[in-house]
Order: structure tokens, then C-alpha cells, then sequence
């Protein structure tokens, strides 16, 4: 049995579990053993197969966890020749028969960068730190309220920092919840911007249901990456050409994205001043 770390950019897929009909990194995996015959065309997943989560449409990852039976000759860089650019493996360890990659999970590790333009840092920092610790969260998740569901958990980190015109969450838990994190920076900007008090975050917190107008609704997914899976005992030995692969294809998209701000900054402040010189010449 083994696992590998997987990055990816979340923004083509529907998510990370198999859907029908629509493309999903689950499927993007299978499609790529299958290639490299460590796959038959017939089976549904590879022996043994689990992975450390499910992430929603949008949502990248630096270090999704998968793990099944594979031959010895299956490493990363391996695995990424069969693998679109988009989707990289980049570390690998030997894990016990046994190994469950969603069940030996002791935690899991996200950041959100959430647009937050401003923001006050004090304010982000006290609401957040309010969410540490053990709380339910029925009022931040998605999932139907049920009394079989317990919506407990514990946010072993909860920390926060303003990055230019982002907030930068950084939680830990010992699981989380449909739409947690998303619905943290919603309510965590709604109070370092002043549009909700420092007291909506106990209001939120109260099990008691918010009614529809007080909801915190769900921040997009696109700024929500999953950083790590820990599980104990388990050391990942990372790929130096996987890594190498990363910086590539992320470095890329980087620099997309950058000239892609520029070029909205540019057009934004361009029709802005033309606006108020009409407006000027109009008066």
C-alpha cells in the first residue's frame, strides 16, 4: 500500500469525488492508472483506495492524500506522466495494509485567502479567535440539520492575517465541516469590514438556529486550498522532479493570474478616469 500527496488547482473540477458526466479529480486519478495499466479498465477504484478528503468545486489542494494497493514502480513522478498539468503528485510513503486515508486522518489543515479589501486586522483576529477551540457549528455548515448528525467539532488552530486586500485564514481541525471554512470568512469579514459586531460571532455560535436573514452564507471556493492531512507515524518522502513539477505548472499560473489582475486594474482605473473627466466636463 501506498500514499502520495497530490496538489491541484480546484478551478476545473467539480469537485474531488467521482460525479457522473462531469469531470472530477477522483476520475482524473483513475484515468490516469489505467493509462499506466495499475488500473483495469473494468474496476471502479484501485484496491485499498481512500483519499483524506472531498473538496467542493473550486477548491485546490497542496497536499491531498490518496492511498492504495500499486506496484513498486508507481512514484510520483510516475504517476504525474499520465497526470494533466493541473494535477501534480509530489511525495510518496510506504503506509501499512491497513492504512485509511479519510479514517487515519488525526487532522487536516486549510487556508482560505479570502478578498477582504478593508479589513480590519484587529477585528479579523478577534472574531476568529472566538472560533477557536470546541463549538458547535450547525449555524456554518450546509449540512442538514439532523439529530443523528453530530456538528461538533474542535478547531485545534484559528488564526487570521490581513495580506494586502486578503484575509488569510490558516484552521486546523479534527474534521470540518460541508462549507465550514467558507462560512468562517464570511462571518469573519461581515466583522472586520463592520458590516456585523464582534457579538454575531457568539450569536453564530449558539446552537440555536439562526433565522434566514441572520445566515452566514458561503464564501467562493476559489481562494479555499487544503494544506495537509497528518497522520501519525506516516513520513511522505517528497519527489524532487514532482516538486520541481509543482513550481513549474504553479509558477505559470501565477504569473496568469498576475497579468490577468494588471490588465483589470488597467482597464478598472482607465474607464474610472474617463468617467470623471466627463463628469467634470459635464459640470
Amino acid at each position: 500500500m501506498r500514499a502520495f500527496r497530490v496538489a491541484y488547482d480546484g478551478r476545473p473540477f467539480h469537485g474531488f469525488q467521482r460525479q457522473p458526466a462531469v469531470a472530477t479529480v477522483e476520475e482524473t486519478l483513475f484515468d490516469a492508472l489505467r493509462k499506466l495499466d495499475v488500473l483495469a479498465e473494468e474496476a471502479a477504484k484501485p484496491p485499498g483506495y481512500a483519499a483524506a478528503g472531498r473538496t467542493d468545486a473550486g477548491v485546490s489542494a497542496v497536499a491531498q492524500t490518496v492511498a492504495f494497493e500499486c506496484p513498486d514502480w508507481l512514484t510520483p513522478r510516475a504517476f504525474d506522466s499520465q497526470l494533466p498539468a493541473h494535477v501534480r503528485a509530489w511525495a510518496s510513503a510506504d503506509v501499512p495494509a491497513d492504512f485509511h486515508a479519510t479514517y487515519d486522518a488525526e487532522s487536516r489543515a486549510y487556508e482560505y485567502h479570502l478578498f477582504a479589501p478593508g479589513a480590519d486586522p484587529e477585528l479579523a483576529r478577534a472574531a476568529t479567535a472566538k472560533l477557536a477551540g470546541e463549538h458547535d457549528f450547525a449555524n456554518l455548515t450546509a449540512v442538514s440539520r439532523n439529530a443523528e448528525f453530530d456538528t461538533v467539532r474542535t478547531l485545534e488552530t484559528a488564526t487570521v492575517e490581513v495580506d494586502g486586500e486578503f484575509l488569510v485564514f490558516s484552521l486546523r481541525a479534527d474534521g470540518f465541516l460541508w462549507e465550514l471554512v467558507r462560512r468562517i470568512g464570511s462571518l469573519v469579514r461581515a466583522v472586520a469590514t463592520g458590516q456585523a459586531p464582534l457579538s454575531k460571532v457568539e450569536r453564530v455560535l449558539d446552537p440555536e438556529p439562526l433565522p434566514g436573514h441572520e445566515g452566514v452564507p458561503a464564501a467562493p471556493p476559489e481562494g479555499l486550498v487544503l494544506v495537509d492531512a497528518h497522520y501519525q507515524g506516516i513520513t511522505f518522502e517528497p519527489d524532487d522532479q514532482g516538486i520541481e513539477s509543482v513550481r513549474e505548472v504553479f509558477g505559470e499560473k501565477r504569473a496568469t493570474a498576475a497579468t490577468t489582475a494588471r490588465m483589470a486594474r488597467c482597464v478598472r482605473s482607465r474607464v474610472e478616469a474617463v468617467g470623471g473627466k466627463h463628469d467634470e466636463t459635464d459640470v
